[in-house]
C-alpha cells in the first residue's frame, strides 16, 4: 500500500488481516498447483482407477485451504505497523515483520520458509512429478503403437496429454509471476549489506515482483480461457449469453472392408433452456486392397 499512498492509514488490525489473506492467497494457489500436478501423475499412470470423486475432491480442497491458513499464522500474529519518521513527516507502513521481530533474525527466518513453502518445494515436487509422467508417456508411446491403439485409447490419451498441458501453463505462470518476487525478498533479508546495495535495479525487481506476484491471479483465468474449450464454452454462454454447443459420437465400424459409419448429434443450448438438435450422418468408404 506504500506504492498508493503516503501512509498506512488502517492501523495493525487491517495490516494482519491484509498480510495473512496475501499469505493465504499465495498458499492456495501453489497447493492448488500441486494438487492439480499429483492427480495429473495419478490420472496417466494409473488412468483405471477411480479416484476423481466428488469427496475426494472436496477433502483435498478442504485441506489446502486448511494448509494455507496454518501457514499463514505467522503474519497474523507478527504483522504490524511500523513508524519512520523523516525531516518533513512521519510515515507509517504495514509490514508482516513487526517491532518484535526486529529485534531478532524472525524477518531471516520466515523469508526462508515462505520461499520454500511456496515456491521452491512446490516447485520441486511438481517437477518431479511431471518427470515421471514424461517417462511414463514416452514408455507408453513405445508400447503401444498408434496403429494397434483403439479409437478409445487414442482420445483418453489426448485428454490426459491436454489437461497435463494446461496445468503446465499453470506452472510456469507462477514460476514467472513469483520468481523476482521471491529473488529480491532472499536477496534482501539475507543480505547484511542490503540497504548500502539498494539501487535503482533492486527497486525495479522490487516493484515488477510485488506487480507480478498479484498479476499471477488476473493471468490464470485467461490462461484458463485459451488452453480449455469447456472453460470457454460455460464462459461464452453465462457470461457472453451465447448457446453452448455439446456434441455427441456414436461410432461404429468393423474389420476388413466393411463400411465405417459415424453418427454426430449436435446439441444447441441457450440460457432460456432452449434446446435445438441436429443430426448428421457420416460414412467412410474404405480403400481397395
Amino acid at each position: 500500500m506504500i506504492y498508493t499512498l503516503e501512509s498506512w492509514p488502517w492501523g495493525a488490525t487491517l495490516c494482519r488481516v491484509s498480510e495473512s489473506a496475501k499469505d493465504i492467497s499465495i498458499g492456495v494457489s501453489v497447493f492448488t498447483l500441486t494438487a492439480l500436478s499429483a492427480d495429473r501423475y495419478c490420472a496417466i499412470v494409473n488412468p483405471l482407477r477411480k479416484l476423481q470423486t466428488r469427496p475426494l475432491t472436496v477433502v483435498v480442497a478442504f485441506l489446502i485451504w486448511v494448509l494455507a491458513i496454518i501457514c499463514a499464522i505467522p503474519s497474523a500474529v507478527m504483522s504490524d505497523v511500523m513508524t519512520v519518521k523523516l525531516p518533513n513527516k512521519t510515515i507509517e507502513y504495514c509490514t508482516p515483520f513487526g517491532p518484535k521481530a526486529t529485534e531478532t533474525d524472525y524477518s531471516k527466518y520466515k523469508t526462508i520458509l515462505n520461499s520454500i513453502i511456496y515456491y521452491f518445494l512446490p516447485l520441486s515436487i511438481i517437477g518431479l512429478l511431471y518427470a515421471l509422467m514424461a517417462r511414463r508417456l514416452h514408455t507408453s508411446a513405445r508400447e503401444m503403437p498408434g496403429e494397434n491403439a483403439g479409437p478409445q485409447s487414442r482420445s483418453q490419451a489426448r485428454a490426459r496429454r491436454h489437461v497435463a498441458r494446461m496445468v503446465i501453463t499453470f506452472v510456469v505462470a507462477f514460476i514467472v509471476c513469483f520468481l523476482p518476487y521471491h529473488v529480491f525478498a532472499l536477496w534482501f533479508h539475507l543480505n547484511p549489506h542490503a540497504m548500502d546495495d539498494y539501487d535503482d535495479c533492486w527497486n525495479i525487481l522490487r516493484i515488477t515482483g510485488f506487480c507480478l506476484s498479484f498479476l499471477n491471479s488476473c493471468i490464470n483465468p485467461v490462461a484458463l480461457y485459451c488452453v480449455s474449450g469447456v472453460f470457454r464454452q460455460h464462459f461464452h454462454r453465462y457470461l457472453c449469453c451465447r448457446p453452448m454447443l455439446v456434441q455427441r459420437r456414436i461410432g461404429l465400424s468393423s474389420a476388413g472392408n466393411a463400411c465405417e459409419t459415424s453418427f454426430v448429434s449436435t446439441i444447441r443450448r441457450s440460457n432460456n433452456h432452449s434446446i435445438r438438435k441436429s443430426f448428421s450422418v457420416q460414412y467412410s468408404v474404405p480403400c481397395k486392397r
